[in-house]
């Protein structure tokens, strides 16, 4: 975060004004991103049909590489991508019910989707990595300044 220091003018004295966006949002932004990382190895860790495996290695994937963008934009002193946190809380909601929507397509064929471990830890990671982008995606859009068009931020 850049900082820039000012005078009181009753005082004189020099203070600090931060510039760059809260560290609670970068913090948030590398957790959601490690979320997302957890999510794509988890098929290796727990057993799971190889469909099933390849939306959570994709959407993982995606997942760890958006929020790791955002959190770079963030220690570059870039404003946080309203839009990229938005995405990335839709991809979590995905993971969160992935394991119910894709159950009936392979009940159907007659194969288990996963290990109830694995469709919990979805369901765990999905609801934590929304709540997270999301909680991030609303803050940064408090901070836009005024006249500044929806789609900018």
């Amino acid at each position: 975060m850049s900082e820039s220091t000012t005078s009181d003018p009753e005082t004189g004295d020099a203070q600090m004004r931060d510039q760059g966006e809260p560290e609670g949002q970068k913090w948030l932004s590398g957790v959601v991103s490690l979320v997302g990382l957890w999510i794509a190895i988890s098929p290796f860790v727990y057993e799971a049909a190889a469909e099933f495996a390849w939306n959570n290695v994709a959407v993982g994937g995606a997942i760890f590489l958006l929020a790791g963008y955002n959190f770079y934009r963030i220690i570059t002193a870039h404003p946080t991508s309203t839009s990229v946190m938005s995405l990335v809380a839709l991809l979590a909601l995905w993971i969160l019910v992935s394991p119910f929507a894709l159950e009936g397509q392979f009940a159907m064929e007659g194969l288990e989707v996963a290990a109830e471990a694995l469709v919990w830890s979805n369901v765990v990671s999905g609801l934590v990595g929304a709540v997270l982008a999301a909680y991030v995606a609303y803050a940064a859009g408090r901070r836009a300044p005024a006249g500044t068009p929806a789609g900018a931020r």
